[in-house]
């Protein structure tokens, strides 16, 4: 006792026990803490892990991507391989929000019947034990035991079999167990192991033999940890000692049993049968990024409660409206009672509904004149219009960090102006712009409101930067990839247009190449995502989902429900007052978690030319907007319809 008081003082068990499947605790050590020791407790782990994979019936034509509305079987409610990994994995994925973070009611509601056993109780929606089996006299339906005959690995998987359910999520070695003759159990020894295949999370299948590289999340086994200030080498080295000493045959004392003090688990899980040394000195290193990601999701708080930050009158008058509309219609919204500071940086610009579009330079096709993204110094060009994304900032970004466009005093414009001999870029009219800038612009019909940042300006806009390439005024044309489609080919017929071929044109790659107008995803000068809902760190980001994707259900542009859109200011005399009113959907941003991830390589790359020491000249305004939101983590992307180039 002496012993394992003085122990217990300086290390931790944590993580999972992958053969009694209870939920890890992966915040119960701080980030200094050291794993010195992993618990072995089963031979069917592979070293100290084990897989949890998604299962299926071979030709069921059923992926990760289209679980939904499928019949589920589990292993058991709040079990690691068979719960708490699938579940995890998809609110963390998006794939399955939860509303209130009641993680049940979500579940029951993203698989039309399930069969989770222990999921019956009145606090759980019945459609949880919908599938279930009971024993062989039908009775205990759904109980979280051997008397359920879907319960546990072999049970689940069986759920499949029989054909009750369309998934099973069980552990790695699960179906080689029960097929192929290696169990004696009657309703298995019909079944091969190549008639079912894995689920994995790239949104392919795999052989069942395929685990390593096909699956969920690895599961570590038990850990022991110590704290930072401890000496984890001296601890282990105790720990060793007592293992050898007291886990084997003839001894009085068990290091690893607890039945002789009519107990279980006292020190260790009772199922343990050796610790053996770790090398990854943190927690994280351990569970894996599956895993972790995965469990971090389960940890959803249905008390999370949101408020905006707003920054006018109509923007307020918006929320107040939503707000008493939303809470009206959704019963469970229990998330606006309390505060969680919320940020919404609607920073990007985006185009399509596949959440990107990409900047380009777009140059006429000469063989006898092929200048390359290097040989723009001198040239004409043609832009959509100053501080735009794909017609300014970020080809000018770009020119400026590869070298080519060196600012004097921070000031772009002039640099700009000395680069290229002349140009049309809207909105540069200023006084304190060099004229060259609005050279090439041509205003309107009548010659008026030349180089505005308006229609009344014929060579504005995408469109317009285009055209001031087609008509020859300018030699490169900075515009987003649809721009040559949808002007060329008679897509555009007014008179400038209707001539044009996309044929006729080419791009300007970054690496100096040139390429065809419909190779924009492997040539361009970046890709621009959609603009993403930024969260404080300090936020759970996926109550958050699970209420906006309610509320889009019943408030986005497929709803008309109480005559309220969440995505149109129009009704409040505003415009882009909460969400940008081009939106029209919320999706998640799933493995892109960081802003440099979302944004891209390409894309950081133009910003930070633009972002030049000291600078707080025009141009810079957009990447000053970018460095305040760069500690938040983007969780939902606006799926929108156009850009701003």
């Amino acid at each position: 006792d002496r012993l394992q008081a003085q122990v217990r003082d300086k290390w931790t068990l944590m993580v999972s026990d992958p053969c009694n499947q209870d939920r890890s605790n992966v915040t119960a050590c701080g980030w200094g803490s050291q794993l010195i020791a992993s618990v072995s407790p089963c031979a069917a782990e592979i070293g100290t892990s084990y897989y949890a994979v998604a299962v299926v019936r071979k030709g069921s034509n059923i992926t990760i991507n289209s679980l939904k509305g499928v019949r589920s079987c589990h292993t058991g409610i709040n079990r690691t391989a068979g719960w708490n990994v699938p579940v995890g994995y998809l609110i963390d994925s998006g794939r399955l929000p939860a509303m209130g973070c009641d993680l049940p009611k979500a579940v029951s509601d993203y698989f039309s019947a399930s069969c989770v056993p222990g999921a019956n109780s009145a606090n759980y929606p019945t459609s949880l034990c919908q599938l279930c089996k009971g024993d062989s006299s039908g009775q205990n339906q759904c109980q979280g035991n051997s008397q359920e005959q879907y319960f546990d690995y072999s049970g689940a998987f069986r759920c499949l079999a029989e054909g009750a359910g369309e998934v099973a999520f069980v552990k790695h070695s699960t179906v080689p167990e029960n097929t192929d003759g290696r169990t004696l159990s009657a309703w298995a020894q019909q079944l091969r192991s190549k008639d079912f295949q894995l689920l994995c999370r790239n949104g392919s299948t795999a052989d069942v033999t395929e685990w390593r590289t096909c699956h969920l999340a690895r599961v570590p086994a038990r850990a022991v940890v110590v704290r930072p200030d401890t000496d984890g080498t001296a601890v282990f080295q105790l720990l060793n000692q007592g293992q050898q000493r007291f886990n084997g045959v003839g001894t009085q004392f068990q290091m690893f049993d607890s039945t002789a003090y009519g107990a279980q688990n006292l020190m260790f899980r009772d199922s343990t049968t050796e610790l053996v040394a770790v090398t990854s000195q943190n927690y994280q290193a351990w569970l894996g990024a599956e895993y972790l990601h995965a469990m971090q999701a389960l940890s959803c708080d249905p008390n999370s409660k949101l408020s905006f930050s707003l920054q006018n009158h109509a923007q307020r008058y918006w929320h107040q409206r939503s707000v008493m509309v939303m809470y009206t219609v959704i019963k469970q919204w229990e998330c606006l009672k309390k505060t969680i500071m919320l940020f919404f940086c609607l920073f990007l610009q985006a185009e399509d509904t596949n959440n990107a579009y990409y900047a380009v330079a777009l140059v006429k096709r000469n063989p006898s004149n092929a200048f390359t993204i290097s040989d723009l110094k001198g040239k004409k060009s043609c832009h959509t219009g100053l501080g735009r994304t794909a017609g300014w900032n970020i080809p000018i970004g770009m020119l400026i960090k590869k070298g080519f466009i060196n600012p004097r005093d921070c000031n772009i414009p002039q640099a700009v102006s000395e680069f290229f001999s002349a140009s049309c870029v809207p909105s540069a009219e200023q006084d304190n712009y060099p004229s060259t800038l609005c050279q090439l612009c041509i205003g309107d019909n009548s010659g008026n409101n030349k180089c505005s940042a308006s229609s009344q300006e014929r060579y504005y806009s995408y469109n317009g930067a285009f055209r001031c390439l087609a008509e020859d005024a300018g030699d490169v044309a900075f515009v987003k990839h649809s721009t040559v489609f949808e002007n060329t080919d008679g897509k555009n017929t007014e008179s400038w247009a209707r001539d044009l071929k996309s044929s006729d044109f080419q791009l300007l790659c970054r690496n100096g190449a040139r390429a065809e107008v419909t190779q924009f995803a492997q040539c361009h000068l970046a890709r621009v995502p959609a603009q993403a809902i930024m969260v404080h760190p300090d936020t759970n980001i996926f109550a958050l989902y699970g209420l906006l994707d309610k509320a889009q259900d019943y408030f986005g542009n497929n709803s008309n429900r109480n005559g309220f859109k969440m995505f149109d200011s129009s009704a409040f005399q505003g415009k882009d007052l909460i969400f940008k009113d081009s939106a029209v959907k919320i999706v998640p941003v799933e493995e892109r978690r960081t802003y440099a991830e979302w944004l891209g390589s390409e894309y950081v790359e133009s910003l930070e030319g633009m972002q030049t020491p000291q600078c707080s000249g025009a141009g810079n305004k957009l990447i000053q907007q970018h460095l305040l939101v760069i500690t938040f983590v983007p969780f939902i992307i606006l799926d929108q319809l156009q850009g701003l180039g």
